[in-house]
């Protein structure tokens, strides 16, 4: 049976950022800090905070549901990346004769843009994450001090807006400061909530939201995301583990091939990986500063000192994604083979979409490994066992 003792005081954060398919790394990584957590027999849930944005916020809705498991909450969330299909997260709508015909396949294409304003329709993942959030057991959680809350972010089309939505504990009613285009909502997660942080532009239709008394349009999270770790801190972590899916440093002299004229798939890659790029590097910087002035200074109370780690993929997602593109379903390929989208820089694009057994896998190891290989560092971290650095 898993420790069911009250979250500590000292809570530790998990923010998770976004990145479609590419978010089964966080589920890679996760599962790794659950075994290193119980090689020495430490079972209890450990992230009493949890941040996510975009697919982010499917992981972490996820653990949410299951904060009252103990450390299989962690390992349960690669077992559902692993069983994940393009067909329980998005189709693009058919026609006929779009199985043979590239035309057809295009126009399909149009209607559904003209139809939803997005290029594929995602009612799948809507009843997936029906199947697999536990809502109720988030509640549970929550009510028994196992979690201390669970914040979703999602960015209001309609007003330009960057929203996080969190739901507490009782006794951790916190507040977050509404910023300059930033804004906070204390209300239960829903489904509803996640299909609006995970709505990439231009690939998934926006989502409806009710706030301020009325209703907003909403799509990814990670759009405007300037600060992905203030919702942690500001619910209470005194810790934070952030698990990024962005690249690594690009090559400084890419091959003849790169440097032609880009396609459209890799102009919509980039534009995308621009959306995506999350601005953990900035804030953990910030972070710093902030810790240098409290040390340096004789406040008490509530100010404290943030001690930040992150994680990040060891090698190119984009082209771990291009030996993997052959599995996409046949139509969904036609139509990223027309954007040049398959290959080279243009597998950007695709790997936000390869919901597929063989590309999830790839991430899952990945994800493992990397985090296995900070081991020594990452252990001590989640067991309170260091001190923040003051710069």
């Amino acid at each position: 049976m898993p420790d069911q003792s009250p979250v500590s005081s000292s809570a530790l954060g998990l923010v998770l950022t976004g990145g479609g398919a590419r978010a089964a790394y966080q589920a890679g990584v996760i599962h790794a800090l659950g075994n290193l957590l119980a090689s020495v027999h430490h079972h209890s849930f450990p992230f009493p905070v949890l941040v996510g944005s975009s697919a982010g916020a499917i992981n972490a809705a996820f653990l949410a549901g299951r904060a009252g498991h103990g450390l299989q909450g962690l390992t349960t969330l690669s077992s559902f990346w692993s069983q994940l299909c393009s067909r329980d997260v998005y189709h693009l709508p058919s026609i006929p004769l779009d199985r043979w015909s590239r035309w057809a396949t295009a126009l399909g294409l149009v209607l559904s843009v003209r139809s939803q304003a997005a290029a594929l329709n995602n009612l799948s993942l809507a009843d997936t994450l029906h199947k697999t959030i536990d809502l109720p057991g988030i509640d549970q959680a929550l009510q028994h001090q196992q979690l201390q809350a669970l914040a979703i972010t999602a960015s209001s089309y309609t007003t330009g807006t960057h929203w996080t939505f969190a739901q507490t504990a009782p006794r951790h009613a916190h507040t977050l400061p509404d910023r300059r285009g930033r804004r906070f909502s204390l209300q239960p997660i829903t489904i509803e909530h996640l299909l609006a942080s995970s709505a990439i532009p231009f690939l998934f239709p926006a989502t409806p939201l009710w706030v301020d008394d009325g209703v907003e349009y909403f799509g990814d999270g990670s759009m405007r995301q300037w600060a992905p770790l203030s919702p942690a801190i500001h619910l209470g972590a005194s810790r934070i583990l952030a698990i990024g899916v962005d690249q690594p440093t690009a090559r400084q002299h890419p091959p003849v091939s790169e440097r032609l004229t880009p396609s459209l798939g890799t102009i919509a890659g980039h534009a995308l990986a621009s959306v995506f790029h999350d601005s953990l590097a900035a804030d953990m910087e910030q972070v710093q500063r902030i810790n240098r002035v409290v040390g340096q200074s004789a406040c008490t109370g509530h100010d404290r000192l943030i001690e930040v780690k992150s994680i990040q993929p060891s090698q190119s997602l984009d082209e771990l994604a291009q030996a993997h593109v052959y599995q996409l379903p046949n139509r969904i390929r036609r139509v990223l083979d027309g954007l040049g989208a398959l290959k080279g820089k243009g597998a950007a694009l695709s790997s936000y979409l390869l919901f597929e057994p063989g590309f999830i896998h790839a991430l899952l190891a990945l994800g493992h490994a990397d985090a296995m290989q900070r081991a020594d560092e990452l252990l001590p971290f989640l067991l309170g066992q260091t001190q923040p650095e003051v710069p």
